[in-house]
């Protein structure tokens, strides 16, 4: 990504401390990372992640070895904090989702005792769901007594827990939508 000239110019003022060079440096650039921005993360965070982006530029500006690979520079520190942001998202809306999850009862209705051990030795389920499915539904353990005695945290144990139930629903084709 080419740097205009005149872009290039002002970052090498505003790297010897020239201030008006480095607001209008900012202006020039900042518009197409916004832009950016908001196709990255979304218009929400748009706004915080360009301000924290532009600071970003405007402090370190004096390490920026080639001037003329300014764009370049500006639209990878953006990367970085946007990228950085959905990955703080991702683990905010899985808190949530975990929040959700130990607010819903298990159920405690058991399927028949014959059937049980049948559905557990499908090969549709992974070891580690069958393990959990032992553990809760065959030895009558609590979701965080699994999580103990498999030293796994709480929320892959529900995962896990999910998935093993996705697996014996499919194969008993069970809608499991209510």
């Amino acid at each position: 990504m080419p740097t205009p000239k005149e872009e290039a110019l002002w970052a090498l003022r505003a790297q010897c401390g020239d201030e008006e060079a480095l607001e209008q440096l900012l202006r020039s650039v900042s518009p197409a990372l916004r832009r950016y921005l908001s196709g990255l993360v979304g218009e929400a965070d748009a706004d915080d992640v360009h301000q924290d982006a532009l600071v970003i530029v405007a402090r370190k500006i004096a390490w920026l070895e080639r001037p003329d690979h300014l764009r370049a520079w500006a639209f990878r520190v953006a990367s970085r904090l946007a990228f950085r942001r959905l990955k703080i998202r991702r683990r905010e809306i899985q808190q949530a989702v975990e929040m959700e999850l130990d607010d819903i009862p298990a159920q405690r209705t058991k399927p028949a005792s014959d059937l049980l051990p049948e559905l557990l030795a499908l090969k549709a389920i992974s070891p580690a769901s069958r393990a959990v499915l032992v553990l809760h539904f065959q030895e009558e353990m609590s979701l965080p007594e699994v999580a103990a005695i498999l030293d796994i945290p709480l929320g892959t144990v529900k995962s896990r827990l999910a998935y093993g139930l996705a697996a014996l629903r499919k194969h008993l084709n069970i809608d499991g939508r209510t």
